[in-house]
């Protein structure tokens, strides 16, 4: 079966060409590869070894050399090109491109196999379509398009490009806020189509083994990404369209958010409420009542609305005196109602209509416009609203709506029409506030919480979130598709708001199950309407106990979880990961949209149903795993029926992992790395591991590249007579180190003696596992010796 899949496949690359474009000539200078054709001509160029672009400015046409997606520069690599009567190839250690000449046609290897090639190249469909397509193997799944739930394979769909909120979608959604021009493929390699023109990403919806992209306007251009392995793939990917910095340590932490709070009276009764049931938070988040008494006609005053919010300086002072950090929403439009409307007209910092008037429109809110954030005045005008709101102690931003929910196609902006700037509106938008933060509060980490973005939002600090999901059982089940596939697309904090936001459904059961799951996602975030309470402090007696028990989990897993954000930072892989990350070949882990991995060492199992008391899990066959809180153990490449209780989902640590924690503490406020245990999960199977545990004071942009920072690494050599932990530390030259003690557990195992550096030392064998205090002086490389 295999061999005819393959043979139709090469079938479809020889039959399958553009007989009209001819080859006439080419040339090669300073890396790039130029191909004229009959048509117009093509340039190539390597951005690595593993990354090449290609782009195609057909005849009368320039070259647009504007992308809002990639910031990689071109690296000096050795390149290779050959060029004979019949083809002409591009070569790096890693990609190669080959071009044959009649017909022409354009195909992408990598380790001299075929990955896939164009099936047309670039063709104007009519006055305001242009496609290009590619021909595929039969057998690939596909990946990638942005923010959907449509199964982990979205083979077969054809995805429309136009960021748009789906309310109240459950397992099902074709269309969302966050659309990205990507196709990802399970044979390891990604093609992203480099326009921010509104368009469709089609995954072979006609199943006749074709990707095509189509678009209204904009570049012709797309890069073909390839590695070896996922984890490899996406940092070559946020290589090219960036980074995410590391967020403030206090986003990690439980947000109390609603939609919404009235009053200073009641933000201030609500954290009181927090405090006096002693459950852990870190930030409150307003909604759209902090300018407006009512939910239509005031969008757009962006201030404080003073008769319910007096004195907000002190409420944000006083929270902040509390370890709580004040977050707002904010909105682009401004209503023809609201008080900043003839500051808006008068200053021209709107969107324009064919007579270069403000364009007006109507929509849920009222009577509207939008900033025109293109516009130099729009963008300043946008930011000294923030910079004032910063300067009275604002800790983080929510911008909402930011599609823009409502954004007529015969809208003018100063970047070119609507249709054009649509999906790049909230990308642009989370850099105008990153812009801002860095040139007038450089010593401060943003926070920007955002629905809406495009390729590459991830380096502006965006933090995602899937939208107004129904609270349902159907909405938590599409949760983890969501943020995985997401991830993979560079935007490693996609979240869901815990609990579910739309609907009245009040179901205790399904909000303590995504509570539980909102553990091992990015960021924990209860947030719903108005009808149910999504904050735990306001839950019943019993409910409040378990949701508790999440919070606190969160707060004593902080080390590791912080440790996922730094790794982001600098390498983009995701925090949760698609199982075939672990199995690239395994049909079960490439359609597994529920199971995941939380970094490397957890494997976690939401549970996405009422009433179940036992789940099966599949154990991927890489490790060994342990039960997060019984330590039993399930062999690698195994499925079993696992207990589920009440107080947790499913969760499991790989064998040979280091996993730090910390005590349950009120906020970061109290984090500390002075004292903390480090658990190390003994598998007689793993002979070596290493783990790593970074550190440094959770609100310095870019601590790591300003030396500002401690970084801890953890080995074991292990074997069945005894087990040696070593454990050492890099110190960045600015940050001032500290003696530390840790409390070391080994689990699955008793020990006979313990050692530290050569001395006998005091431990405890505890329910098959070991415990033992160790005094960690700073500079120094303490070796703990087990005997078994």
């Amino acid at each position: 079966m295999k061999k005819l899949l393959f043979l139709l496949f090469i079938t479809s690359f020889c039959i399958a060409q553009n007989a009209n474009r001819k080859f006439i000539s080419q040339s090669y200078k300073n890396n790039v590869l130029e191909i004229k054709t009959s048509e117009g001509y093509y340039l190539m160029k390597p951005f690595s070894e593993k990354i090449i672009e290609t782009s195609f400015i057909p005849n009368g046409e320039k070259n647009n050399i504007t992308s809002h997606a990639v910031i990689k520069s071109v690296e000096n690599i050795k390149c290779k090109v050959v060029n004979n009567s019949k083809t002409l190839s591009l070569e790096t250690s890693g990609i190669k491109v080959i071009i044959d000449k009649s017909p022409f046609k354009i195909s992408y290897y990598y380790n001299n196999s075929l990955l896939l090639s164009e099936k047309n190249g670039y063709t104007k469909v009519n006055d305001s379509t242009h496609t290009i397509d590619f021909n595929i193997a039969p057998d690939e799944k596909l990946f990638g398009g942005g923010a959907r739930a449509l199964g982990m394979n979205r083979r077969g769909n054809r995805l429309q490009l136009y960021n748009r909120a789906h309310y109240g979608y459950e397992t099902k959604a074709e269309l969302m806020n966050f659309c990205i021009p990507l196709v990802l493929s399970s044979k390891i390699y990604a093609v992203h189509f480099d326009n921010a023109a509104i368009g469709y990403l089609d995954l072979d919806s006609q199943k006749n083994n074709t990707v095509t992209y189509e678009t209204i306007s904009g570049r012709k251009t797309y890069q073909v990404i390839v590695d070896d392995t996922w984890e490899n793939l996406i940092t070559n990917y946020t290589d090219l369209t960036g980074k995410q910095p590391l967020p403030p340590r206090w986003a990690f932490g439980n947000f109390s958010s609603r939609f919404g709070y009235h009053s200073q009276e009641e933000v201030e009764n609500t954290i009181k409420k927090f405090q006096e049931d002693n459950i852990p938070v870190d930030a409150i988040i307003l909604d759209l009542y902090w300018f407006g008494k009512t939910i239509k006609g005031t969008m757009g005053n962006l201030d404080w609305d003073k008769d319910n919010f007096p004195n907000p300086e002190k409420m944000i002072a006083n929270l902040k005196a509390k370890g709580v950090n004040t977050i707002l929403i904010t909105e682009p439009f401004v209503l023809t109602t609201s008080s900043k409307w003839k500051e808006a007209v008068a200053q021209n910092i709107l969107v324009t209509d064919a007579k270069n008037k403000p364009a007006t429109w109507d929509f849920y809110f009222g009577n509207t416009s939008v900033v025109d954030i293109f516009k130099p005045e729009g963008a300043a005008w946008f930011w000294n609203v923030y910079k004032r709101l910063i300067n009275q102690g604002v800790g983080g931003m929510w911008g909402d709506l930011g599609e823009p929910e409502v954004f007529p196609s015969e809208v003018k902006t100063a970047a070119g029409p609507a249709d054009e700037v649509h999906n790049i509106y909230g990308h642009n938008w989370a850099k105008l506030i990153a812009d801002g933060y860095a040139k007038d509060f450089p010593n401060q980490r943003p926070f920007i919480l955002m629905r809406a973005g495009y390729s590459g939002s991830q380096r502006y600090g965006m933090i995602p979130w899937s939208g107004d999901v129904n609270r349902s059982w159907g909405g938590l089940a599409s949760q983890m598709e969501i943020a995985m596939q997401m991830g993979m697309q560079g935007m490693g904090y996609m979240h869901s708001d815990l609990g579910g936001f739309a609907g009245d459904y009040f179901d205790n059961e399904l909000y303590l199950r995504w509570l539980q799951y909102g553990v091992f996602q990015p960021i924990f975030r209860p947030h719903a309407q108005e009808e149910v309470a999504s904050e735990v402090a306001k839950k019943d007696i019993a409910t409040k106990a378990i949701a508790k028990k999440s919070v606190e989990l969160r707060y004593q897993l902080l080390p590791y979880i912080y440790t996922l954000a730094f790794e982001n930072s600098t390498s983009g892989k995701p925090l949760m990961r698609p199982l075939f990350f672990e199995e690239p070949t395994n049909e079960k882990a490439l359609n597994e949209k529920e199971s995941y991995l939380w970094g490397n060492d957890f494997l976690v199992k939401p549970i996405t149903k009422a009433g179940v008391t036992a789940t099966e899990v599949y154990f991927p066959k890489s490790s060994n795993w342990f039960d997060f809180y019984t330590d039993k153990s399930y062999k690698a490449g195994t499925t079993a029926t696992v207990a589920v209780g009440t107080d947790y989902i499913p969760v499991f640590v790989r064998g040979g992992s280091f996993i730090p924690r910390i005590k349950t503490i009120q906020n970061t406020t109290a984090y500390s790395l002075n004292s903390f245990d480090l658990h190390f999960y003994y598998d007689e199977t793993v002979a070596q591991s290493s783990g790593k545990l970074y550190n440094d004071d959770g609100a310095t942009p870019d601590a790591f590249g300003k030396s500002a920072y401690e970084l801890m690494t953890f080995t074991s050599n292990s074997s069945s007579k005894n087990i040696i932990l070593k454990l050492a530390v890099e110190i960045g030259k600015k940050y001032l180190a500290t003696d530390k003690t840790v409390t070391l557990t080994i689990h699955n195992c008793n020990a006979k003696s313990v050692t530290i550096d050569g001395k006998n030392v005091i431990f405890k064998n505890e329910n098959q596992s070991v415990v033992v205090d160790v005094n960690w002086n700073k500079n120094t490389t303490p070796e703990i010796k087990i005997a078994l």
